[in-house]
């Protein structure tokens, strides 16, 4: 059974930072065959890409709202996906979710196989 697991989240203030990890387990494949990519939901809003990592030779993608703010990285020994986040504004507040597809990093959430449950973010002002 595929599980991401997402954690990390949590209450900040604007301007702090926050590292989410999410651990996968159960793949088809091993881990280092899966692209990663971590969206972001707001109340109210539409799931929306926020970076992304392919397998092999961690090629990134990021949102062009949050690309000179955030990292992602990976580390295929442990399995996990990381999103560094940094100056954190109101306007990130949401619940993260991280993907898993293979290969190739994608920005479009539908061509991701598997989901974690998310992992609330809130940035108070």
């Amino acid at each position: 059974q595929v599980q991401l697991v997402e954690s990390g989240g949590g209450l900040v203030q604007a301007g702090d930072s926050l590292r989410l990890s999410c651990a996968a387990s159960g793949l088809t494949f091993t881990f280092s065959r899966y692209a990663m990519g971590w969206f972001r939901q707001a109340p109210g809003k539409e799931r929306e890409f926020v970076a992304a990592i392919s397998s092999r030779y961690g090629s990134t993608e990021y949102a062009d709202s949050v690309k000179s703010r955030i990292t992602i990285s990976r580390d295929d020994g442990k399995n996990t996906v990381y999103l560094q986040m940094n100056s954190l504004k109101p306007e990130d507040t949401a619940v993260y979710y991280c993907a898993a597809t293979p290969f190739f990093a994608r920005r479009v959430s539908d061509e991701y196989d598997f989901w974690g449950q998310g992992t609330q973010v809130t940035v108070s002002s």
